[in-house]
């Protein structure tokens, strides 16, 4: 197993500790948040309905303008980029379209007041917007509200090869049949763990347990394990990882809530058993990520569920206690495997936009292996392209990058319920869960009163 034990470079920690503060935002925001107060059902149908007409259209003007290759100018939104990768991306998109300008325009660093601006101006049909970057979470709503065009007919007419990706990305940007959004850049949950104590780390979660109560205390740590156990986001990321390694899953591909099953009921079991152990902060139902990585950098645990931000941080030898004492790995395996969180962005076309053929080409570079390697090595954003983990300058820029158990946990990221409603399923797993940890209801209740609860919000 290789130990990732060097320090990322300064762009990349940057990088990395902004996608964390992207994620943050998210799961401060994502679970109260509800884009589609402004529409009602029948409207969102009606949006959905007119998409390929509308997008035929715009597709056929832009056909005409690329090809007799008029000069046009598209319009890119993405949240606020403070390594600059950005800009290099959009010179060598159009060094290479020379014809086809693209301004850029900056968003929010706050996921959620990007999301909320996204929602303003695509309900009123405002064309301003071509291209955007999207949260993992936000496709399939903004596919059902008619919002974005489906992106199937370019992926078909260029040969797109989308096994190329990770299949987690793929689906998070698949909704009702339909391609959404291309991958851009990916995260995924990893296992954290002090080498000085730890020669191999758990490879199941039953594992975990016995190795948390048995090295706690040891090299002056006080716990054997940390995750995001408060109701927030957080939480329903880390019961993900539960409930697929158990093999559950909350919502079907045809959204069937799925979540009432044997399988679910094992993974908020093997939950409340990690909470409720000795070794465990006696406030575990309060940690966040902060808490974690505070905690963690402090020494204080042996082991730790959180984002890839938090490896630079370990080696930082300013705020980590533990430095060149921590390795990662693929998170503990339950009776299905092991599986890993998925976070990270994808790109959209605004069904609006009055340069759809354009707008596919900038999307097709900026996801393509050329645009996600530029935004590797000038971002340190982990491409979603898995042959570009062999890229010797990929592998270059982090160490991250080139460490074959960082490879395996992104294969093995599966992402959260892909819903239209994805806001009201987070806000009634955070709150059964909760419930189910605190020991309130039991992990039988939970699943039966998340499915009850999800069926009559999917009904609405």
């Amino acid at each position: 197993m290789k130990i990732w034990k060097k320090v990322l470079t300064g762009t990349v920690a940057m990088s990395m500790v902004a996608m964390m503060a992207a994620c943050g935002d998210d799961e401060d925001t994502d679970a109260t948040t509800d884009p589609a107060d402004g529409d009602d059902t029948e409207q969102e149908d009606d949006g959905a309905d007119d998409d390929d007409e509308a997008g035929d259209d715009d597709a056929d003007e832009g056909d005409a303008a690329a090809g007799d290759q008029e000069e046009v100018t598209i319009t890119y939104a993405r949240g606020n980029d403070a390594t600059g990768s950005t800009d290099v991306l959009i010179e060598a998109f159009e060094e290479a379209f020379p014809h086809i300008t693209v301004e850029y325009r900056d968003m929010p660093s706050d996921t959620g007041q990007s999301h909320d601006q996204y929602v303003t101006e695509f309900s009123a049909g405002d064309a301003t917007i071509d291209v955007f970057d999207a949260d993992v979470i936000w496709p399939a709503e903004f596919a059902q509200a008619g919002y974005v065009l489906p992106l199937d007919r370019f992926i078909e007419e260029d040969g797109i090869d989308m096994d190329a990706y990770f299949p987690g990305t793929v689906e998070s940007g698949h909704f009702d049949g339909r391609q959404w959004a291309m991958p851009k850049f990916t995260d995924a949950g990893l296992l954290y763990y002090r080498t000085d104590i730890v020669d191999e780390p758990p490879t199941t979660w039953d594992e975990l347990l016995e190795m948390a109560e048995e090295y706690a205390g040891e090299e002056g740590t006080e716990f054997g394990y940390l995750m995001q156990a408060n109701q927030y986001e957080g939480l329903v990321v880390n019961a993900i990882e539960f409930i697929s390694a158990y093999g559950g899953q909350v919502l079907d591909e045809d959204q069937n809530v799925t979540v009432d099953s044997p399988e679910t009921v094992a993974a908020i079991e093997k939950m409340k058993e990690i909470v409720d152990a000795e070794s465990s902060p006696s406030n575990i139902l309060n940690f966040d990520e902060p808490a974690t990585h505070t905690a963690f950098l402090e020494g204080q645990a042996v082991f730790a569920r959180n984002w890839p931000y938090m490896q630079s941080m370990t080696e930082d030898e300013d705020q980590s206690r533990v430095a060149g004492n921590v390795g990662f790995a693929l998170l503990p395996a339950g009776d299905a495997g092991s599986a890993a969180g998925l976070g990270g962005w994808m790109t959209m076309i605004n069904r609006y936009s009055e340069n759809p053929e354009a707008a596919w080409e900038f999307v097709k570079f900026m996801t393509g292996p050329e645009g996600q390697k530029i935004s590797a090595m000038e971002g340190g954003l982990a491409p979603t392209i898995a042959e570009l983990y062999e890229d010797s300058d990929v592998q270059g820029v982090a160490q991250l990058f080139a460490d074959e158990e960082f490879v395996r946990t992104l294969d093995n990221a599966v992402p959260r319920p892909i819903t239209p409603i994805y806001p009201q399923i987070s806000d009634i797993m955070q709150i059964e869960l909760s419930r189910a940890l605190a020991g309130d209801i039991s992990a039988e209740e939970a699943a039966s009163n998340m499915q009850t609860q999800m069926e009559a919000a999917l009904s609405e």
